[in-house]
């Protein structure tokens, strides 16, 4: 993670959070976490270790508890969607990522889903590159929404910047 400029901002158990300046580093942090995972040997006869990835891009909030904001809930849903072993970014990831991304990592479309707590379904995407894991089952989330192409205004991801737009929370 250090390698991709990323941060850790907290572990607990076994969920562990960081923050990186690009999505790009985001997501080659994450295929080399998955392939180094995948290439190990494990002790006591465990088969694998399977982990998920949920990469989302978006503006937290930094206070002094750490980061906070709908960007965050929003990567924990993301997070939740993936099965292990599989890398799942948010539609604002994609997009940030554009045609820059690193060699040898493509995109599927998972189509867009409901998470938990979040206004409007998302469209999600899973990361493909040599070394991980091609199939899984569908995204770990409500049911799959209908693909409609007309943005809500509120959602729209602004011309050049690569970042979702959200509406102001309510006071």
């Amino acid at each position: 993670m250090s390698r991709a400029s990323g941060r850790e901002i907290d572990a607990r158990a076994d969920e562990f959070f960081a923050v990186f300046e690009r999505a790009t580093a985001a997501a080659e942090a994450a295929v080399a976490i998955q392939r180094e995972l995948g290439s190990r040997a494990w002790a006591d006869d465990l088969a694998e270790v399977r982990v998920r990835v949920g990469i989302h891009s978006g503006r937290p909030t930094l206070t002094d508890l750490g980061y906070i904001g709908l960007a965050v809930h929003t990567t924990a849903r993301v997070c939740s969607a993936a099965h292990g072993g599989q890398i799942v970014v948010s539609a604002a990831t994609r997009v940030a990522i554009g045609a820059s991304a690193p060699t040898g990592i493509r995109f599927r479309s998972l189509g867009r889903h409901r998470l938990p707590g979040l206004p409007d379904a998302e469209r999600l995407f899973q990361v493909l590159a040599p070394g991980l894991r091609l199939k899984f089952p569908r995204p770990r989330t409500g049911r799959r929404q209908p693909d409609d192409r007309r943005a809500r205004p509120e959602n729209r991801i602004r011309a050049g910047e690569g970042q979702l737009e959200l509406p102001e929370p309510p006071v």
